[in-house]
């Protein structure tokens, strides 16, 4: 009886460790988003898509700019394995001049840590 029951306790665990193998990944199309040349007061909003590209659910914790002229959004839901997500970011463009931007994005997957990039230049308005 002693030999079934270390015999399920050892399976047990082995199938634990198992599960513990399964990992999420994190796969951007693109890490970086050049908004080139663009007016003062234009749209700037812009999209990171990525792919779960890992065996287990994706779940970004975190998304940060690193400055308040940068708003970044994160989804909400997890993202199954094999999904596609999106990160929405908002650049201030009335802010006239060069864009050079970094976007910290924290998550669960094998890589927890991702920096995105933003860069382009709002021009004044009338400038050529």
């Amino acid at each position: 009886m002693k030999k079934v029951l270390l015999l399920m306790f050892v399976g047990l665990l082995a199938m634990s460790v198992k599960a513990q193998d399964k990992t999420a990944k994190i796969e951007f199309k693109s890490e970086t988003i050049d908004y080139g040349d663009i007016e003062k007061g234009s749209d700037g909003v812009r999209v990171f898509k990525f792919t779960n590209t890992g065996d287990a659910p994706l779940v970004i914790s975190n998304v940060r700019s690193s400055c308040g002229c940068t708003i970044p959004k994160k989804p909400d839901a997890p993202i199954l394995p094999g999904k596609e997500g999106e990160i929405q970011v908002k650049y201030d463009t009335k802010r006239v001049g060069p864009i050079r931007k970094a976007i910290t994005v924290t998550s669960n997957a094998d890589t927890p840590t991702k920096v995105l990039k933003i860069k382009g230049n709002v021009k004044a308005e009338g400038a050529k």
